[in-house]
């Protein structure tokens, strides 16, 4: 499940509020599902009930973490960026005759 943390996700817990953050945890061990800079966007009438619908909040929760029995849905809504890891670029130094980078030799022009 790691290839997942950093995801954004929407959770519905079995209250029918939906939130939704960047994955940070699921603990196994624990039941718990953590996510990270968190909304909620209310129960969007899924209650069908207009006196027992909760509203959305604007507020942002930096954490929240979620017991797992309580979780009725849970979707990825957003895989988190794969992050290309370049080399610094090379200076241009007229001192540098050649460099080496995984096994390659390059020679400067």
């Amino acid at each position: 499940m790691s290839e997942f943390l950093g995801s954004r996700i929407s959770l519905i817990s079995k209250s029918d509020i939906r939130y939704a953050g960047t994955l940070h945890e699921i603990n196994s061990d624990e039941s718990t599902v953590s996510l990270e800079n968190v909304r909620s966007f209310g129960t969007e009438g899924r209650r069908g009930r207009p006196e027992e619908e909760i509203s959305p909040s604007d507020q942002v929760y930096e954490y929240i973490v979620f017991r797992g029995s309580d979780v009725k849905d849970l979707r990825i809504e957003e895989h988190p960026g794969i992050k290309e890891t370049k080399p610094p670029a090379m200076p241009d130094d007229p001192a540098i005759v050649g460099v080496s980078t995984a096994h390659r030799i390059e020679i400067p022009s």
